[in-house]
């Protein structure tokens, strides 16, 4: 070994690269942060050769005075903090002073500025190569703002530009940058142009209309229109943005930007309580997309804990995770087809008092109008015993008599013989009033069913298709955590305790959280150093691994600061009887109990996905179906 010396300016600023410049992705992510630091709205990027042999940005920003050219290539020199006090309310996207210096020494650079404060309308010209720098201020034209021009990346340490992708996979990872910047700040224009080809020429959205069309030509169109805008504000925390519906999925988490206070993260405590709001709804190894914005005080999030800032800590995590789950959970459970449809106007209101300007019951059930609230059947046999099941209290359009369950039956049985001349006239005369578009629910009127599987209805824009067991069993699924959860956990205690060695940080948990667990049926008390008893649990668990159970909750409050395993293992068991009690494929119903089925549809909270993520019913429009016959052409 040999004495212990301090590095060289040259290794040390090349080490640092290593952090901070991966690739040329990484060199345009640090340099758009300065810019928009900068106070910049138009920025102008330039690559050639995915980034490898040019990456030039220039932007509108302060710029920067003549005297402070040379320092800002240097090491640990930023204008953006001063003290302690700076570091703990940090607002700027940059603050280390790193990011110059290690692109200076692994590339040739040229760095040229005209500062807002400039007592001339003189631009400076500073230039770097490889870090050996004795840097020489000239004279350049230059409007107001600053470009930096990064050549011949990596040029003197080969064995890091060896590592470098093809072309197209540098430049695509690149303009990923952009893009996640770009929604970021909306209010910045941004263009993009790769070997002297424009890619990507975003203008200034400062209306929402203008941030909506940005986000689709960032994130493609079909996710704008499947997805719902939320604006959710508590406890000093503030989430707005796009959430797409359980229906647009992805197979990888390719579609997902989350910013706080402007900084785009991945962090494991956000994408928790994602997952866990879409856990009810989500097929199984989808993923949800999403582009979300937090924003709360500086001083709840420490940012310094990455080189590359990419991900964060909050002060109080357990409440940023709880806002989040809650948040999300409430917009995807007030979703209706009305909603989905646009039939209804307006915005959602996500406080629980109103939503699209009807009113909302006490289990946040919106009430039409028009229609009996939910009534107990006692005549239903067979697969719909004791089922719900809704009978019209307004009729059909505005005719006065109510249309009794009878009055098709010649559905509920298939065509046994002739249908007299009055049912006929009554069908006539009920599709009459689907013309009237005003009186249609959403979902529309019943008219047929399909091979036992699925409900055919009208409505004011073509045809719904349902697939009545999945409706119905997300039905059953609803109502059956409604009463659970009205009725408590109904817990008991263990003929004989059961003994879990645990360790010690794991004992210490359950011994802080034991009133919270008991609120969920579990009683668990602390035996030992390293050793725990449970005593009681709840009775819909009873055939579960307890064991197994305890010890997933236990790590989950120590990842996390709380669990939901024990209510999500519940609601597992819940949608497997859900999904046993109800409709069965060919079982022939009556229009009046295909149309009990819509309205319950209509109002219950999640029913656009069955309990297992599948979708449970579908629009064909009348454009699609004048396609598919050519009409028009």
């Amino acid at each position: 070994m040999t004495r212990i010396a301090l590095l060289s300016q040259r290794l040390a600023n090349q080490i640092a690269a290593g952090e901070v410049v991966e690739r040329p992705a990484s060199v345009v992510k640090e340099l758009l942060e300065n810019c928009l630091d900068a106070g910049a709205d138009r920025i102008e990027i330039d690559i050639e050769q995915g980034g490898s042999k040019l990456i030039r940005i220039r932007d509108n920003g302060a710029g920067i005075v003549k005297d402070d050219l040379g320092l800002a290539l240097s090491r640990h020199a930023t204008s953006k903090i001063a003290n302690l006090d700076d570091l703990e309310n940090i607002a700027s996207l940059g603050f280390r002073g790193e990011a110059l210096a290690s692109i200076c020494s692994v590339s040739r650079l040229e760095l040229i500025s005209r500062a807002q404060v400039a007592t001339d309308d003189t631009a400076w010209r500073v230039e770097a190569e490889g870090q050996e720098m004795s840097t020489a201020i000239s004279p350049a034209a230059h409007p107001q703002g600053t470009t930096v021009e990064v050549r011949d990346l990596f040029f003197n340490t080969p064995a890091r530009k060896k590592f470098l992708r093809t072309e197209k996979t540098e430049f695509d990872r690149l303009e990923e940058v952009v893009k996640r910047l770009a929604l970021s700040r909306f209010d910045v224009a941004f263009s993009l142009r790769h070997n002297q080809r424009v890619i990507q020429h975003l203008h200034a959205a400062p209306s929402a209309q203008e941030q909506q069309r940005r986000v689709a030509l960032v994130c493609g169109p079909a996710f704008v229109e499947s997805s719902i805008q939320i604006d959710i504000e508590a406890s000093g925390l503030r989430l707005w943005g796009w959430v797409s519906l359980p229906t647009f999925s992805r197979s990888q988490a390719d579609l997902q930007y989350f910013y706080v206070n402007g900084r785009i993260i991945r962090d494991k405590l956000v994408s928790h309580a994602v997952k866990q709001a879409y856990q009810d709804v989500l097929f199984h190894g989808r993923h949800p997309a999403f582009v979300l914005y937090l924003e709360l005080q500086p001083s709840l999030v420490d940012v310094n804990v990455h080189p590359t800032k990419h991900e964060v800590r909050f002060r109080d995590g357990r409440l940023v995770h709880d806002f989040l789950f809650r948040a999300l959970h409430k917009a995807l459970a007030s979703v209706r087809p009305q909603d989905r449809l646009g039939a209804e106007t307006g915005t959602e209101s996500l406080n629980g008092e109103s939503l699209n300007g009807e009113p909302v019951n006490g289990d946040g059930v919106v009430s039409a109008p028009g229609y009996t609230s939910v009534e107990r059947s006692a005549g239903l046999t067979g697969d719909f015993a004791g089922q719900e099941r809704i009978s019209f209290a307004g009729g059909l359009g505005s005719s006065p008599t109510p249309l009794q369950s009878n009055q098709f039956s010649s559905f509920s049985s298939g065509y046994s013989g002739p249908v007299s001349q009055q049912r006929v006239a009554e069908q006539v005369a009920a599709y009459a009033r689907l013309q009237n578009d005003e009186d249609v629910p959403p979902l529309g009127f019943a008219i047929a069913q399909l091979h036992g599987i699925y409900i055919l209805a009208q409505n004011a824009q073509g045809l719904i298709i349902v697939d009545m067991h999945a409706a119905h069993e997300r039905i059953t699924y609803e109502h059956m955590k409604s009463a659970c959860q009205s009725e408590g956990i109904k817990a008991q205690p263990l003929l004989v305790p059961l003994s879990i060695a645990v360790s010690q940080a794991e004992a210490d948990c359950a011994e802080q959280q034991a009133e919270a667990l008991l609120a969920l049926g579990v009683g668990i008390e602390r035996a030992a150093a390293e050793s725990i008893v449970v005593r009681q649990i709840p009775v819909i668990l009873a055939g579960a691994d307890i064991e197994q159970l305890v010890r997933d909750v236990l790590s989950d409050v120590l990842e996390h600061g709380s669990s939901e395993r024990i209510r999500n293992y519940q609601d597992e068991l819940l949608a497997t009887m859900a999904c046993h009690g109800s409709v069965r494929a060919n079982r022939q119903l009556s229009i009046a109990e295909m149309n009990a089925l819509l309205r319950d549809m209509e109002r219950t909270e999640r029913s656009g996905q069955c309990n297992h993520g599948r979708p449970t019913w579908v629009l064909q429009s009348l454009d699609q179906l004048d396609k598919l016959f050519l009409r028009g052409q």
